[in-house]
């Protein structure tokens, strides 16, 4: 399988280390210098790829799609904080008739973890007496705050029914790659989900996974999906 990696930093080099022993071949490299606008997304580039995978950074996103749509490429989305153009995103592919993962965290664990999460949500919903937040702690460089993966949590809390406030705190700090915690308070007693990542290469193995797995699929995708965990 050919890709095209778009965003050439931590995440991209990443990718590229262990395309191979996924069976990927890396065709073409885009980043900030050879990328601006989506300009370097050209019938030539994309010629023979079988998908990308977007590592950018959030404003990119919304120039990035609508180019790779337009010449039938598939996409796997693992660059956060661009939410606000989703719906449009979500349009356009579906017009082109592409296939798109969009996940907040490629992590398994994470989608585990979330998948917890939604059933703790369901358990505590009844329960007012239970306060519940969400804290994560990535490394000082992160843009985005919450990040993707916390709102992800909150999001899933409320779609299962938890409609009690969900207090939201991050904190940007050293080189931490990603810790989330959900925890429901009560009057007398704690309950804490826990959630470390301890090398990024989780969120590459996971991309990679949903490169493979979306290749020749149709509609947006999570990686639930791709983990074919129940909805």
């Amino acid at each position: 399988m050919r890709l095209l990696l778009i965003g050439y930093g931590r995440m991209g080099r990443l990718v590229d280390e262990l395309s191979a022993s996924y069976g990927c071949r890396v065709a073409g490299r885009l980043d900030v210098d050879n990328n601006a606008g989506g300009s370097g997304i050209t019938a030539d580039a994309v010629e023979g790829v079988d998908v990308a995978i977007d590592f950018s950074i959030p404003g990119a996103v919304a120039e990035n799609l609508p180019r790779l749509a337009n010449h039938g490429v598939n996409l796997v989305v693992g660059t956060t904080g661009w939410g606000a153009h989703e719906a449009e995103m979500r349009r356009i592919a579906a017009d082109a008739g592409v296939g798109v993962v969009a996940a907040a965290n490629f992590s398994l664990g994470v989608n585990l973890f979330l998948a917890l999460t939604e059933r703790a949500a369901e358990l505590f919903a009844a329960r007012p007496e239970f306060g519940a937040y969400v804290h994560e702690l990535h490394h000082a460089a992160k843009i985005d705050a919450p990040s993707g993966t916390a709102l992800a949590l909150r999001d899933a809390m409320t779609r299962r029914g938890y409609a009690s406030r969900i207090d939201m705190a991050s904190s940007r700090a050293g080189s931490a790659p990603g810790t989330h915690t959900v925890a429901f308070d009560g009057p007398v007693e704690s309950i804490a989900l826990t959630h470390a990542t301890r090398d990024r290469s989780t969120f590459a193995r996971g991309a990679l996974e949903a490169a493979r797995w979306v290749q020749g699929r149709q509609g947006w995708f999570s990686m639930r999906d791709v983990l074919g965990l129940q909805a």
